[in-house]
């Protein structure tokens, strides 16, 4: 799955016109600006690992389509590594690895210049490998569709010069599965695990804060985004508040091709509350105590804009990276990588 994704990637990057010429991407630039941004540079948006990082002007659409892919090795408690016999010496499993794979599914519209909707459609595929206390190993899989966003970025301010603002106004809904099941040596179609559910069950409000600006050649900006779960699902508990902030910066090498650094701290509370039918003395991803944890990672990127021929307006883009700190109410599997590969076309 990882090699055709990025052969997608790469194929219609070879297909980017060459021959377009500084005096052309200026006039483009300057007939599309989003709030003080020259929109037609290919460091005009964020990374694309970051979601909601830009508005647009009254009338304009834009489709996106994102492939993410997470690998999770060994466990980890606190900042310290766990080996497979400390972690079945207190429980009964001991996860090995997991990976979880996203299909994001977006789509943006601005009604006016100060508001721009947006919805965004996930699909998962998650997968765990385990072993028991007496060596035997299984296999979990979940897969379906996730809870679906919707924001709205609003502009009530517009700043001078080449910045931008605006507020992120989100909620999640909660379309994504809770009762997710697999069978395991302990019994067939047992219930699975809070990480291997595919929601959160609840209703998430998701506030927060952009920034970005540019000069000739550079480009950077800032986010932070939060989710707080209300209430709790009909399985008795809510997942944990997370909290997110990153910060990046671009440059542009050609007209059509940047690069990106960026760097991104997330801390995630415990779930409150328990599924009754978990035992959490069977394997640590049923605690609900052990499920916290804080970690920054550092992401590499490329942004590709094609200004003119038969793909002008679409962007392709790559980021990956992996954790330089990581902390976690262990046992739990820590992250090894992660990537995100993504398509976005505005008109």
């Amino acid at each position: 799955m990882i090699r055709k994704t990025l052969l997608l990637f790469f194929i219609p990057c070879l297909m980017v016109p060459f021959t377009v010429t500084a005096d052309e991407v200026v006039a483009t630039s300057e007939a599309h600006s989003h709030g003080g941004l020259v929109a037609g540079r290919p460091d005009s948006h964020a990374p694309i690992g970051v979601m909601g990082d830009h508005a647009h002007n009254a009338g304009e659409f834009m489709l996106s389509y994102r492939y993410m892919f997470m690998d999770m090795r060994e466990n980890r408690s606190g900042t310290s590594s766990q080996g497979r016999g400390d972690v079945l010496n207190a429980f009964m499993v001991a996860p090995l690895d997991m990976t979880m794979e996203m299909h994001m599914f977006g789509g943006m519209y601005a009604p006016t210049d100060e508001i721009t909707i947006m919805g965004m459609i996930p699909y998962l595929r998650k997968s765990m490998n385990h072993q028991t206390r007496m060596g035997a190993k299984f296999h979990t899989d979940t897969d379906g569709l996730g809870d679906i966003k919707l924001s709205a970025l609003l502009r009530p301010l517009k700043l001078s010069g080449p910045h931008s603002l605006h507020f992120n106004a989100g909620l999640s809904l909660p379309t994504g599965s809770i009762d997710e099941r697999d069978d395991t040596p302990a019994m067939r179609n047992a219930r699975l695990p809070y990480p291997m559910q595919l929601g959160s069950g609840t209703f998430d409000l998701m506030p927060g804060l952009t920034y970005q600006g540019q000069a000739e050649k550079v480009s950077w900006g800032a986010q932070t985004i939060e989710t707080f779960r209300i209430g709790r699902n009909n399985n008795g508990y809510r997942l944990g508040d997370q909290y997110s902030l990153t910060a990046w910066g671009a440059y542009r090498f050609l007209s059509w091709l940047s690069g990106s650094l960026r760097v991104e701290a997330l801390k995630w509370g415990n779930i409150r509350g328990a599924f009754r039918s978990l035992n959490p003395m069977m394997v640590p991803t049923a605690d609900p105590d052990r499920r916290a944890g804080e970690r920054i990672d550092l992401l590499f990127g490329v942004n590709i804009w094609v200004p003119d021929g038969t793909l002008k307006g679409n962007r392709i883009a790559l980021e990956a990276g992996f954790p330089v700190y990581e902390k976690l109410d262990g046992p739990q599997l820590s992250t090894s990588w992660r990537m995100t590969v993504g398509w976005q076309f505005s008109w």
